[in-house]
């Protein structure tokens, strides 16, 4: 293997283009971010055409959006190997042109199989390139402009899933489901010919690339067994004889035993463990994992979850779904600059408490939806937890990781994007599960007769545990570093 050519390196890149390179190359990880976010998101608009065209049940109708938050999951936890083995343009060129061949073999796929590997191969890409940004923003950008970086990237990624279901329901109505796979092809494609010319091949901040370094495969294959079984165990629950649901439960707690037994074996024996534990000796980091995971219950849960309410609850069009999401996207767009620049100077716990107070609010205040709601209903609710998604976004990372000493962030951006995505898994599945109980117990279902009072019961219940997540989450918030914890650090 030989060395990367000078010209392509951080330094080189940094002497080409000036002070601005380091703003160029955010712009440029924030297309395959948005690509990514929008793979993830806008599949969630076509689930009940995907239903109707394989005649799926709501379980494997659900694996939709759950296969790709597996993959996502699971392939996080290597970015930082990839990073240090192939260097930092190889793994994003990389991932870009996974995403983009899982998009393109969705929209043509004949079969639910098919279009299951197409959402795992983007799910892989997406949990690849996602922890990037952040570890850019705390390695190229000084402690004083970290937050408007966050703000900057965050104001754009967050267009994605602003857009995408707008964009997306328009084009299920118009063209049919498969429209919507091809997508992230214009940024797929963007992000490659941006890559070329912004991303180096070394790591901004100066961290050695090890060539020679081997991959965690065992901590992998563990890491893996365990989010399946997890994962596979909640759906147990629901679908599954009460005794499978449990082996499997009980199966992913031993592999997470065995996951962190075999860390710390991996660090006595001097190799690269695949989570690094020393990352949890800093509290604010420990707290901000937890905040990380049960938000990310929430927010994915409820991703999964509104555009199911509205349509199969509410009886609103695919259309009608991204008219109403619209605006609470632009919303957050507005607001994360905002508290962007807060975060550089207030406690992040006040900020990250403050967003998931108004994410906790807009999920309760649900129940006082009507089967005939007035669109500016729905649209207000929306905003008020975008705001809140405004104020967690650009602080959370932030307060998690600052102090971190500098060749532990890549492994912390790593960890703390797993646990909001292993929420976000588990959150889809716990409120297909959570949904599917209270429907029972109304006696109702999503697909016998007209939209009901009791299906809408049903839905509220859930939004109800939604909030009541949240508000567990504020109570690990209260211990995320302030700005000046994390500069003396």
């Amino acid at each position: 293997m030989h060395d990367p050519p000078p010209s392509s390196s951080a330094e080189a890149l940094r002497a080409r283009h000036g002070a601005r390179w380091r703003w160029l190359l955010l712009l440029t990880v924030m297309v395959g971010t948005m690509a990514s976010i929008m793979s993830s998101t806008v599949v969630n608009v076509a689930i009940p055409g995907l239903s109707q065209q394989f005649t799926l049940g709501q379980a494997r109708a659900q694996w939709v959006s759950s296969g790709f938050m597996v993959a996502m999951t699971v392939s996080m936890l290597t970015t930082p190997w990839l990073l240090a083995r192939f260097g930092y343009r190889a793994t994003y060129n990389g991932c870009m042109l996974l995403l983009l061949a899982g998009g393109v073999l969705g929209g043509v796929a004949q079969s639910y199989p098919l279009v299951l590997a197409a959402r795992v191969a983007e799910g892989l890409a997406a949990g690849v390139v996602q922890p990037i940004p952040a570890v850019i923003i705390m390695r190229a950008f000084e402690p004083n402009e970290q937050g408007r970086a966050s703000g900057l990237f965050g104001m754009g990624v967050v267009l994605a899933p602003a857009l995408g279901p707008s964009i997306g329901g328009v084009l299920v109505d118009w063209f049919g489901w498969r429209s919507i796979f091809f997508m992230v092809a214009p940024f797929c494609l963007l992000a490659l010919w941006l890559a070329r010319r912004y991303v180096p091949t070394t790591a901004p901040g100066g961290a050695a690339t090890r060539r020679d370094e081997t991959l965690d495969g065992v901590g992998l294959l563990l890491g893996s067994a365990g989010t399946l079984c997890l994962l596979n165990g909640l759906v147990a629950l629901r679908a599954g004889p009460a005794v499978e649901a449990a082996a499997l439960l009980a199966l992913a707690a031993i592999c997470l035993a065995g996951f962190i037994g075999w860390q710390r074996r991996c660090v006595r024996l001097g190799r690269a463990p695949l989570m690094n534990l020393a990352l949890f000796a800093w509290r604010p980091f420990a707290m901000g994992v937890l905040v990380a995971l049960i938000y990310g219950t929430a927010l994915f849960g409820s991703t999964y979850l509104l555009p199911v309410y509205m349509q199969m609850g509410l009886g609103l069009s695919a259309s009608s779904v991204g008219a109403i999401l619209l605006p609470a996207g632009l919303v957050l767009a507005a607001t994360i600059p905002l508290v962007a620049r807060w975060a550089d100077r207030l406690p992040a716990s006040g900020l990250v408490n403050t967003g998931l107070a108004l994410l906790a609010l807009s999920f309760a205040a649900m129940v006082t939806v009507g089967l005939a709601p007035g669109l500016w209903h729905l649209t207000a609710l929306g905003i008020v937890g975008r705001i809140g998604l405004g104020f967690i976004l650009p602080s959370l990372n932030l307060g998690a990781m600052r102090g971190l000493a500098l060749p532990l962030i890549p492994q912390g951006s790593s960890v703390i994007n797993f646990a909001r995505t292993l929420g976000g898994a588990a959150g889809i599945s716990l409120c297909g599960i959570a949904l599917e109980w209270r429907l029972a117990a109304h006696g109702t279902s999503l697909t016998e007769g007209a939209p009901s009072a009791a299906r809408l019961a049903a839905f509220d219940e859930v939004f109800l545990m939604l909030a009541a997540l949240c508000g567990m989450a504020m109570l690990a918030a209260r211990h995320l570093s302030t700005p000046a914890a994390g500069a003396d650090r």
